[in-house]
């Protein structure tokens, strides 16, 4: 049996304010295509499938219309939600959906697979759609984290294949140990502690699909991330995007390759001077991708998105990141104010602060003594 492992899709997530739906609809047409080229059997969707609880119209055809796409070149389709998904609204489809499109959403259903034959006997597919443990203690006693959540579920489809037999695939969606998360993504899945998922949670299984983390990530040679089909951040830029490709044989896991997906526009961050950023011809190739500006003047600059935008149409994120002091010892702004012994210090010792450094230029330091001088001759007067 070959099955085709991807996750994360997050229809409906935009990326700083621009619409990825059309760019998502692209990447998944091209799936679509590897789905049929590659005669793909079944196709699993590691949750996510939306960015959103309450996902727009536009978020339900396109969904629609990619598993009626991928049911059409003869796979089926195993879907499960994730975090940002809502179970109910993502089950809702099942009902609306055609033979061969299987949306598995229930927790009461944990443990109970989804059978699908070949020619060498069945493969049982268990569904674990996103679980909340605040939302699971009335019916599973003590289980407080993901990791006690993921291991009753794994316990419950441990025991079923034990008394079915044969081969066996686990779809889930959690931040298993071994890897990082997404920077600025993950919302509620946290580094250390209980929520993380220990990586023998899935022992006993031929292959577990994961889905929550966007770079892909093999756990073991049978757990694996496939991570999202598009870039949803700059930190994610480098990461390339696709699924794995599963072959199961007689015996169980036979080979995971992996197929890479277009990206519709790179990533890049580019940091240096300002000037020389608007200026540099050697970055003309940069010009058609998403940009992220990390300019180290030590001012801050007037408007310079709009600025940048003139030269770069698709750039969507500005930093201000000073170049950080080179010498002598960086104090806090609590230090810097007690050392001050007056007011031109204290002056000083705010703009030091706030510009990593760099104390007032030579010009606001006239201004500056201008404006005291001026406010000594008043307080003489008065």
């Amino acid at each position: 049996m070959r099955i085709l492992h991807t996750s994360d899709w997050h229809i409906g997530r935009t990326f700083h304010g621009h619409s990825t739906l059309e760019a998502l609809r692209g990447v998944l047409d091209e799936l679509i295509g590897q789905v049929r080229e590659h005669e793909v059997d079944v196709v699993i969707v590691a949750g996510d499938v939306f960015d959103s609880a309450t996902p727009a119209a536009s978020c339900y055809t396109l969904l629609s219309d990619t598993l009626r796409g991928i049911a059409d070149t003869g796979a089926r389709v195993v879907v499960t939600s994730g975090n940002h998904d809502s179970a109910a609204r993502l089950g809702f489809q099942a009902g609306l959906l055609r033979d061969g499109i299987h949306v598995l959403t229930d927790p009461d259903a944990v443990g109970a697979p989804l059978t699908i034959d070949d020619t060498h006997g069945p493969v049982h597919f268990y569904g674990i759609p996103y679980l909340e443990p605040a939302l699971l203690r009335h019916k599973w006693e003590g289980v407080r984290t993901q990791a006690a959540v993921l291991g009753r579920a794994m316990d419950l489809v441990r025991s079923d294949l034990a008394a079915r037999g044969g081969r066996s695939v686990a779809i889930a969606h959690c931040f298993a140990a071994g890897v990082e998360p997404t920077p600025q993504l993950e919302r509620d899945i946290q580094q250390g502690g209980l929520d993380v998922v220990p990586l023998a949670t899935f022992a006993g299984v031929d292959y577990t699909a994961l889905g929550h983390i966007h770079g892909r990530q093999t756990l073991a040679e049978g757990v694996r991330y496939a991570g999202a089909p598009l870039h949803y951040s700059f930190g994610e830029g480098a990461k390339p995007r696709g699924s794995w490709l599963v072959d199961l044989d007689a015996d169980g896991l036979a080979e995971v390759q992996w197929l890479d997906l277009p990206v519709p526009r790179r990533l890049v961050t580019l940091r240096g001077p300002f000037a020389d950023i608007l200026a540099d011809e050697a970055l003309a190739g940069n010009e058609d991708a998403w940009v992220c500006v990390e300019y180290t003047d030590a001012l801050p600059e007037a408007d310079p998105l709009r600025r940048l935008q003139q030269r770069f149409p698709f750039c969507a994120k500005v930093v201000h990141a000073p170049a950080a002091v080179r010498s002598g010892e960086r104090r806090s702004y609590v230090e810097r104010v007690r050392a001050a012994r007056s007011d031109r210090e204290l002056v000083e010792a705010f703009l030091s602060h706030v510009r990593d450094g760099q104390g007032a230029t030579e010009r606001e330091g006239e201004i500056l003594d201008d404006l005291l001088d001026e406010r000594v001759r008043q307080e003489a007067m008065a």
